[in-house]
């Protein structure tokens, strides 16, 4: 049953041919109940690219005709009724603007209006069949739940003519083959997926507009002129059985010419250089049945120009430039992620209103990708802080930058970070995932780390990682490496996990940053070193497509600030649980007092998962003096530093109520600690400690009056994975006389360029606007 399934679900998601006929442009004043269901089902795919096979422009089947649906008044209701219908289990999101391309024929539906519980889309109020005043640049699209409905049976797909036309995958093979490919492979005859194998491309008329379309594909951000002389030579030498030239081929090389059966399935490309996908290019097709020659021409050859990231000559990296006033953030894999922008030396988001595949290509290209696979709407990658910078971009494609794009600007009504917009681009081809894998575990996204490596006589063999000092950061780079999004945890021991015949460590001492390709860019020992040499003491990884990330509210803890001059016989559980300096120890208790820097933070969870405290609640600490249980040893730091970094004062909060104390509209509260309730923070909430909370505070007793910088890092140790642990940290000028304070300038702890944060570090002391 579910091979049937599958199968059925493949021919429903293919596209077929659609007849060319227009819209019905006819208005009508209100939305009303569609015509009655017929008594054979409305049949509905997903199409359109680039997509996968839970997402896509929305098509229906009429009238014996396909043709699409309307945005006006989209919702995601709707789009939960056509997931269902479609076999998924619930949507996740839609999109409008065409954002999976432009249909054609009919726009069937309109105004479409869904309670939730009709069985078809169809039951929904609308305009009626055919009767809509949009174009196909309003073509509607839905995300679905990549998780089906048990024992669905697509009954509502009919035996579609398939489109041999298609094209959705492309490759390079290279002309000089060798041995040994250094990937990613940036020159070659270009091949197109045809049936059960590949074809070529005619070049008569090929321009470098079309090279520029095929590269971003690819994942190259630039594309490069061929040395088409070098390949004609090549050509006549494999005509001629030539031997081949020691200088071009190296030992074990062979010319992919000589081996190539010359099948040319496209004869004709006249792309513009703006489109993101070789699909939406005009293109002309050999004829069934015909020869499929290229009379007067050759297979296509393109070069192209990968990013710093991928290249591999160090000379050329360090030329090659990427912007510094956009990146990515938020992301599970490499290339894509939340689009932030640099502006006044602050980062901020792009809203999502008319965000669209070459926008989201732009911002690819000038951070050294390719053209964009996916253009997200709606906080898809998590919602960000800060300012909203840009809405309605409107980019060709040829920009260098989205700055260079048309765009409007933001006011506080136009848009809030639920509508925050992320892209995935296309990256080049690297085989880095051949290079490890995970066994043992209880499903394909955990198990013990297993890397393949060589032997002196160069025999490669999969080998383990030794655990010692394995870390979430560690564990991220293979989680990404292997292709399985983030790491949940990081694991320094696997005797629990089945064993495989896998017994030699052969690394130790990994140490990653967290932003590492593979795990051999990261440090390692260069000979194995592990006191924990068995097996079972290896490392190991959970992966997760999705994790939290919490961020503190800095203007918050800017607006709350001040002292506190509190009595010792106020303090007796605060010193129980070390909540004060060391000098605290020595007091003549219980007379006296301790100055207290005293705040509120706000901590919000803007990642894709709750975050939740590692230790289950079997393992949490009840401390008595407060009445409350610690779920975490150490939840944040509180510091107080000095110019050059050193600390003068500190603190820590123990993680003894994470609960849900507000969330957004829409999100409901999930954690909440009384009678030892669940702990942690819901995506979309944030736990708020009041500054008039035991702990809430710096102990600045023995601090000397002067310019400091205040820190705040939360999950400091890093037990919990996030997405991102760069927003972690929160810093404020800070300037003491001795009987009041002032904090400015508080911020996140990568809201800033790198060059207005270098500035806040070296002058802690300039101030603008005191707050007291």
């Amino acid at each position: 049953m579910e091979q049937l399934t599958r199968g059925l679900l493949l021919v429903l998601l293919f596209p077929c041919c659609l007849t060319q006929t227009t819209a019905s442009n006819t208005t009508s004043a209100t939305p009303t109940s569609s015509p009655q269901p017929r008594t054979d089902r409305l049949k509905v795919r997903l199409t359109g690219f680039p997509r996968k096979h839970n997402e896509g422009r929305v098509e229906l089947f009429h009238k014996g005709e396909w043709g699409t649906i309307c945005d006006d008044d989209f919702s995601i209701v709707n789009a939960h009724v056509l997931c269902r219908q479609l076999g998924f289990v619930e949507a996740t999101g839609w999109t409008h603007s065409a954002k999976y391309g432009k249909g054609s024929g009919k726009i069937w539906l309109d105004n479409v209006l869904c309670s939730g519980s009709e069985k078809s889309i169809e039951q929904c109020k609308s305009r009626g069949w055919g009767n809509s005043d949009c174009t196909h640049d309003e073509d509607a699209g839905v995300v679905c739940k990549d998780e089906r409905i048990p024992g669905f049976v697509d009954s509502n797909v009919i035996d579609a003519h398939v489109d041999e036309n298609k094209i959705e995958e492309v490759r390079l093979q290279p002309v000089v083959v060798a041995a040994k490919k250094k990937l990613p492979i940036t020159e070659g005859v270009v091949e197109v997926k045809y049936k059960d194998g590949w074809a070529q491309v005619c070049d008569l008329g090929w321009t470098i507009k079309n090279t520029r379309v095929l590269c971003g594909m690819l994942g190259f951000p630039h594309e490069r002129k061929v040395n088409k002389n070098f390949y004609k030579r090549q050509k006549r030498r494999a005509a001629e059985k030539v031997p081949k030239p020691k200088v071009n081929v190296s030992a074990g090389g062979r010319l992919f010419l000589e081996r190539q059966k010359s099948y040319f399935h496209v004869h004709s490309v006249a792309c513009t250089g703006t489109e993101v996908h070789l699909a939406a290019c005009p293109l002309e097709f050999s004829k069934p049945n015909s020869t499929s020659t290229c009379v007067g021409g050759s297979p296509a050859v393109i070069s192209c120009m990968p990013g710093p990231l991928f290249m591999q000559n160090s000379s050329l990296k360090k030329k090659l430039k990427i912007s510094t006033n956009v990146r990515l953030k938020g992301g599970a894999r490499l290339g894509e992620g939340r689009v932030e922008v640099l502006k006044d030396s602050e980062w901020g988001t792009v809203c999502d209103d008319r965000w669209n595949l070459p926008s989201a290509s732009v911002v690819c290209r000038e951070l050294g990708f390719g053209s964009a696979k996916e253009a997200f709407t709606g906080a898809r990658m998590g919602q960000g802080m800060g300012p909203i910078y840009m809405n309605e971009v409107k980019c060709v494609g040829h920009e260098k930058s989205i700055w260079s794009c048309p765009f409007r600007n933001i006011t506080s009504e136009d848009c809030q970070h639920m509508e925050d917009a992320a892209v995935r681009c296309n990256i080049p081809y690297m085989g880095l995932e051949n290079k490890i894998r995970i066994t043992g575990g209880r499903t394909q996204n955990e198990g013990r780390v297993e890397v393949l490596s060589a032997d002196p006589n160069g025999t490669l063999s999969w080998g383990l990682i030794c655990g010692e000092g394995w870390s979430t950061k560690e564990a991220m780079v293979a989680c990404r490496q292997l292709g399985l999004g983030y790491a949940n945890q990081g694991l320094q021991e696997t005797w629990y996990w089945d064993s495989s015949n896998v017994t030699d460590m052969v690394m130790s001492g990994v140490k990653c940053t967290g932003s590492e390709l593979s795990l051999s860019q990261c440090q390692h020992h260069k000979t194995i070193s592990c006191q924990k040499a068995a097996a079972k003491f290896s490392a190991g990884v959970i992966c997760s497509e999705t994790v939290s990330d919490l961020v503190l509210n800095a203007s918050l803890v800017q607006q709350t600030v001040y002292i506190e001059d509190r009595p010792l016989h106020m303090l007796y559980c605060a010193a129980e649980e070390d909540c004060l300096s060391k000098s605290a120890a020595k007091a003549n208790w219980p007379y006296g007092h301790r100055r207290l820097l005293r705040f509120s933070s706000q901590i919000h969870n803007i990642g894709r998962a709750d975050f939740k405290p590692k230790a289950g609640r079997h393992s949490w600490v009840w401390h008595a003096c407060h009445a409350h249980y610690h779920s975490m040893d150490i939840f944040t730091h509180y510091d107080l530093l000095n110019a050059n970094g050193t600390k003068v004062a500190e603190g820590h909060k123990a993680s003894f109520c994470l609960e849900d104390t507000d969330c957004h509209e829409g999100v409901s509260k999930r954690y909440e600690c009384a009678n030892f309730g669940d702990q942690g923070i819901t995506v979309g909430c944030w736990d708020l400690y009041r500054h008039d909370i035991d702990c809430q505070w710096i102990d600045i007793t023995d601090v000397k009056p002067g310019n400091y910088i205040m820190q705040v890092v939360i999950n400091p140790n890093q037990e919990v994975a996030e997405s991102d642990f760069t927003n972690n940290a929160m810093k404020c000028n800070c300037k003491y006389d001795g009987h009041r304070i002032w904090l400015h300038n508080c911020h996140i702890g990568d809201a800033f360029s790198e060059e207005a944060e270098r500035r806040f570090e070296k002058y802690p002391g300039q101030l603008n606007n005191k707050i007291s």
